[in-house]
């Protein structure tokens, strides 16, 4: 039982954690294959936060049910794993091993376990001062790297699953993470992003006492590391000494995630998100006033139990004020174990929907508008692909904007290959502004 198949879903932290699970089982002398029918051990790392997530989980499971008959092993992992626990056994017998994050570290011992015929492992314990930091990780992209400096979370927002999913807030060491910053740079990666449920409650446990600004202006003076990334925030935790380690630090980025979720303060108190509109608008307001143009996106939620139409409109009117970037935008759905499903007055899904539409809309004309008064502007971009249909490369910008581009002709006409292309810095000059990507030419001869 030596090949493993395994398929991610979710946000970041889980693309990130599937690499650190990729490099452990590599390290035990497993092959990675590219179909769930090549593998002998299938692993599904799962996200909890959508609507019905566990449901696409089981009929996932349910499709390769036939599958168990021939020997495979397989696996359910991450926020699905921790939220259905041992549940998972008994809806999909063929499952052997049921782990959520916080248990990772002990993924060796239970691989020993699986390879020894066990077939009903757990690891689903959140009483842990772990991270899951682990000497083996595959990476895939060889410019941009993750790091995760902490785990769980210690909000108890009434929408979310992931304080029963994640456990409780771990920070890891500022010494290890600059040392990890440090071995990518050497290994040639040049854009770092700093990933954790809420980066801003990082707490350095070492002597060395880092608050969050302390160590991202840290990181963003490790030799080699050009860009520096961070996501994602909670308000509450957000301070004024962020933006200030941005202004002063030309290699983090001028991008900050900051999630509202709602623009109505009524609303966001049956969140218990811990902060008010004005509150909110306030750490805006820091941003606004930065030296460096800042570009601003956030996370929003429509149609929470209670909410008003004068509610919504505030949140519109927050889209006008604040004039984000982008924005993630969700209709609300209940989850297990969280407050919200014992408030009652549930908005219909068919408002919820028109509400999620009438606020993409708006948010559509804002970029648009906001893309369209970067024409004529000169933009760094990292290269991250070319698009063979268009025939135009792949960038993206510091502050996180894909710019499609062309390249001048070298003589001859030929282009550069993909491989001199990729991870480069090239200025690009924008001719072209649509409300989600940029267009535009490459301001030197490559």
């Amino acid at each position: 039982m030596k090949r493993f198949y395994i398929e991610t879903f979710g946000c970041q932290m889980n693309v990130h954690d599937s690499e650190k699970v990729i490099g452990t089982l590599e390290q035990r002398g497993y092959e990675q294959v590219h179909t769930a029918e090549d593998a002998d051990l299938v692993f599904y790392n799962t996200c909890s936060i959508r609507d019905k997530a566990e449901q696409k989980v089981f009929h996932r499971l349910d499709q390769f049910k036939r599958e168990a008959g021939k020997g495979k092993v397989f696996a359910v992992i991450g926020c699905v794993a921790q939220q259905e626990g041992e549940k998972i056994f008994d809806r999909a017998p063929h499952v052997s091993l049921v782990a959520g994050s916080a248990s990772y570290t002990k993924l060796p011992e239970m691989l020993v376990q699986i390879e020894s015929g066990d077939r009903r492992v757990t690891g689903l314990s959140l009483e842990t001062d772990e991270t899951f930091d682990t000497p083996y990780t595959r990476r895939d992209n060889p410019h941009r790297a993750y790091i995760t400096i902490i785990e769980g979370c210690d909000k108890s927002c009434a929408y979310c699953v992931v304080p029963f999913t994640r456990g409780p807030e771990r920070s890891r060491t500022s010494e290890s993470v600059l040392n990890e910053a440090g071995e990518l740079a050497r290994a040639g990666y040049t854009e770092i992003q700093l990933l954790g449920q809420n980066v801003n409650s990082y707490r350095d446990p070492s002597p060395a006492g880092f608050n969050f600004a302390q160590l991202l202006e840290a990181v963003g003076r490790v030799e080699g590391i050009r860009r520096v990334r961070f996501t994602t925030s909670h308000p509450r935790d957000f301070g004024r000494d962020i933006v200030e380690a941005i202004d002063r630090t030309e290699t983090l980025c001028n991008q900050i995630h900051l999630p509202v979720q709602s623009g109505s303060t009524n609303v966001l108190a049956a969140m218990q998100r811990q902060y008010t509109r004005d509150e909110y608008m306030r750490r805006i307001e820091w941003m606004k006033s930065a030296r460096r143009d800042i570009a601003i996106s956030t996370d929003i939620i429509v149609g929470f139990p209670g909410e008003t139409e004068a509610d919504f409109e505030q949140t519109l009117q927050l889209l006008d004020e604040v004039e984000y970037d982008s924005i993630f935008s969700f209709k609300y759905s209940p989850r297990p174990n969280t407050a919200a499903l014992a408030l009652g007055d549930h908005i219909p899904d068919e408002e919820k929907g028109r509400r999620l539409t009438a606020l993409q809309e708006r948010q559509r004309a804002i970029q648009l508008r906001r893309n369209t008064r970067l024409v004529g502007t000169e933009l760094e971009v990292l290269v991250e692909g070319f698009n063979s249909s268009t025939s135009q490369w792949i960038g993206r910008t510091a502050q996180n904007r894909v710019l499609n581009f062309t390249l001048p002709a070298r003589n001859g006409g030929e282009q550069p290959g993909r491989r001199e292309m990729l991870g480069r810095y090239l200025p690009i000059r924008v001719t072209r502004a649509g409300p989600n990507s940029l267009a535009g030419e490459c301001a030197m001869l490559v």
